[in-house]
């Protein structure tokens, strides 16, 4: 046989096999996304309605077999988000199944096709929402009315107190939340001025801006005079997200948190926070709600923010991998354990670092 068609067979061979190869590496990876995105859960869509519209949900229940469960209200943090929060929830929402409860979260108006927009809320109305969606899911069947507690991450803990005001609530789990919302902005000022090693001309320029936002604030300031003020340079500000701030910017939840007195509370604090300071809600936190003996604080001092392993948020390729491969790894050890073991026996109190 001809050497030069023995070798294009030999080259067609291995062409051959590095193909048949490259798929069977590329159908077992699409596998393992697969496997690692089925969670242990049905997941329906709900519609829910609410001051005349229809707020956009997603019902997560557990595949127990019982036919009533308790139930998991997720309350969002700040930013346009949807039901599942692109599926960062799900892992939550497995691990309360696990703990035989149901989770319900929608999306904020605006998002993913629902009515409204969500710049246009206080957190008064958000708490309305809430209390409404809590309403709806009390006349189920399927859902244990007295079992019916509250998740919230971030700006939520201005909701949650407010939602517990307006409807008996089992239980609170508050993650990262804030006390103070122009305290919080100032302490997430100058912690990023201190991520990013600001000099200290940058970190006076910054504060004097915080400052002037500040005064266009308290006299209620139109976007047109925030542009005018700021030469033009709004920093991302939009005329929606102004007239947000202007509805809350005095928002504090000392006063409010009075309504979660001998509700059990978990609160959950991150080491790595830039956005909230936690040492501040922590004392607020006890301050109001130790005496009754039902909080509970969990410490996780490799996460962030949202709880994520701060070694996996700092590097965006690993987050995405992360969150492909394995994304019930994302989160800080031991936090989805905790928030499983906390509803399984939510009157425990105490504290805990992870």
């Amino acid at each position: 046989m001809c050497p030069k068609i023995q070798s294009r067979r030999r080259g067609f061979r291995v062409a051959a096999w590095s193909l048949a190869t490259l798929l069977v590496v590329t159908a077992g990876l699409v596998g393992v996304v697969l496997w690692q995105h089925s969670y242990d859960m049905h997941e329906q869509r709900v519609s829910i309605r609410h001051g005349g519209h229809t707020l956009n949900g997603v019902l997560a229940t557990p595949k127990d077999g019982r036919e009533r469960h308790g139930l998991v209200v997720y309350v969002h943090g700040d930013g346009p988000v949807d039901a599942t929060h692109d599926d960062g929830y799900k892992p939550m929402w497995e691990a309360n199944a696990k703990a035989g409860y149901a989770s319900l979260s929608w999306d904020k108006p605006g998002v993913a096709g629902a009515p409204g927009n969500w710049l246009d809320q206080s957190m008064d109305d958000r708490a309305d929402e809430a209390a409404a969606a809590i309403a709806w899911a009390r006349a189920r069947p399927d859902i244990d009315g007295d079992r019916i507690g509250l998740w919230g991450a971030s700006q939520a803990g201005w909701v949650l107190p407010k939602v517990a005001a307006r409807t008996p609530v089992r239980f609170v789990i508050a993650v990262s939340p804030a006390i103070n919302w122009l305290r919080q902005g100032r302490y997430n000022l100058l912690a990023e001025l201190r991520a990013d090693g600001a000099s200290a001309a940058r970190t006076k320029a910054a504060i004097a801006r915080s400052d002037t936002t500040r005064r266009l604030l308290e006299r209620r300031a139109t976007f047109a005079e925030y542009v005018e003020a700021t030469g033009g340079d709004t920093g991302g500000m939009t005329a929606d997200r102004w007239g947000f701030v202007s509805k809350n910017y005095t928002a504090d939840a000392t006063q409010d948190l009075r309504a979660l007195r001998g509700i059990p509370v978990l609160l959950t604090l991150a080491g790595h926070d830039v956005n909230v300071d936690t040492a501040d809600t922590e004392r607020v936190y006890r301050q109001v709600l130790d005496a009754g003996g039902a909080l509970r604080v969990e410490r996780y001092p490799q996460a962030t923010h949202s709880l994520l392993r701060q070694s996996i948020e700092r590097s965006r390729a690993k987050t995405t991998l992360t969150a492909l491969f394995s994304p019930r790894s994302l989160f800080a050890n031991g936090f989805l354990d905790d928030q499983r073991r906390f509803l399984a026996a939510p009157g425990r109190g105490g504290d805990h670092t992870s």
